[in-house]
């Protein structure tokens, strides 16, 4: 991936969430208030997670006991199945947090060792910072449901909050084209 798509992604991500945020409709509350529990989140974030985590397990190399990695397939796949009957409860935010995790590596990828180029600092700093808000998520996902409740409580700063996200994603954006 190309420093270029990496910054432009990033960017257009908190474009997408915080217009959502500074839209903040009866819709866009609702399903941030849904979102921590919701099934079909769980569905589609847990499981495109565990698709994209079980992908990268098939080609494990030889270095990375790539010779076990049809027991360790079948290990993982297993856990993630058992997952949606077992650990229900904010899956969806354990999905998302495991998404960020695993997209933050060709994220970081691309701008590693591009020292000449500054500016690619704006979007390294975005990553690791969705990266500790992953990591802090994964193991108290009731954290964000907390996060959302203290967004929605006053009125107006969703709109603040979004407006923060609007506004870094379109420096991202901008930053973007000046590769």
């Amino acid at each position: 991936m190309s420093l270029f798509l990496a910054t432009l992604l990033v960017g257009l991500t908190l474009l997408l969430l915080g217009a959502a945020l500074v839209a903040d409709t009866s819709i866009v509350r609702s399903l941030l208030r849904d979102f921590p529990r919701s099934a079909t989140a769980s569905y589609v974030f847990f499981g495109g997670a565990a698709v994209w985590f079980l992908s990268r397990v098939a080609v494990l190399s030889p270095a990375d006991f790539g010779q076990f990695r049809t027991q360790l397939f079948i290990g993982f796949a297993v856990v993630a199945v058992l997952a949606f009957f077992y650990v229900a409860e904010f899956l969806a935010v354990r999905g998302l947090a495991a998404l960020i995790l695993l997209a933050a590596g060709p994220l970081l990828d691309s701008a590693y060792t591009l020292y000449e180029i500054p500016s690619r600092l704006f979007m390294v700093s975005a990553v690791y910072a969705a990266l500790t808000a992953a990591l802090v998520l994964g193991a108290q996902p009731y954290r964000l449901r907390d996060a959302i409740q203290w967004v929605q409580r006053v009125p107006g700063r969703s709109r603040r909050v979004g407006s923060a996200f609007v506004a870094y994603g379109l420096l991202l954006v901008g930053v973007a084209f000046t590769y």
